[in-house]
């Protein structure tokens, strides 16, 4: 956080990864940096780094799922007004590689946000370098989520580092 208490502009500063350590401890020992955080949108990037690869050296496709899972999740979360929610289906498909060095995009909206149920949308694309904007798409996923399963007492602090930051970024 920043001294006057807000989280920080910067993700790749410690604070940055201080938040993406409190928000989702798999991204973050992966290195991804949130960005954006709502019910209505989550996006950030990742380094492809050799943590991240596969043995060709491109980013490993359980990478991208990975990331999929996570922003879908974190999202229907807040969007169910912070019930606890449950994957039930991903699908995803790759289309071309990002490369060891290259950074990834994502990008995940809802496309469904019901009483029982959530339909999550998450791109990611190669950025590029010159411009430093979107490049070539190199996978689109689709995760469905339980959205109305009581949150036990014993994780009712479950939403809490979402709360913080979503208003933040």
């Amino acid at each position: 956080m920043d001294g006057d208490g807000s989280a920080t502009k910067d993700p790749g500063s410690s604070r940055g990864k201080a938040m993406m350590a409190e928000l989702d401890a798999p991204l973050h020992a992966l290195g991804f940096e949130m960005e954006e955080l709502s019910p209505s949108g989550l996006a950030g990037r990742l380094l492809v780094t050799p943590v991240c690869c596969q043995p060709f050296k491109v980013l490993h496709g359980g990478v991208s799922a990975l990331v999929a899972e996570a922003l879908a999740s974190m999202g229907a979360h807040m969007a169910s007004g912070f019930r606890r929610v449950a994957g039930v289906q991903l699908s995803i498909n790759h289309f071309r590689a990002a490369a060891l060095g290259d950074t990834v995009l994502a990008r995940a909206a809802p496309v469904h946000v019901g009483r029982s149920t959530q339909v999550w949308e998450v791109k990611l694309w190669k950025m590029d370098p010159s411009t430093g904007e979107k490049g070539p798409q190199i996978s689109e996923s689709r995760v469905t989520l339980l959205s109305n399963m009581p949150l036990p007492e014993e994780h009712k602090n479950a939403g809490d580092a979402l709360k913080k930051y979503a208003a933040k970024l």
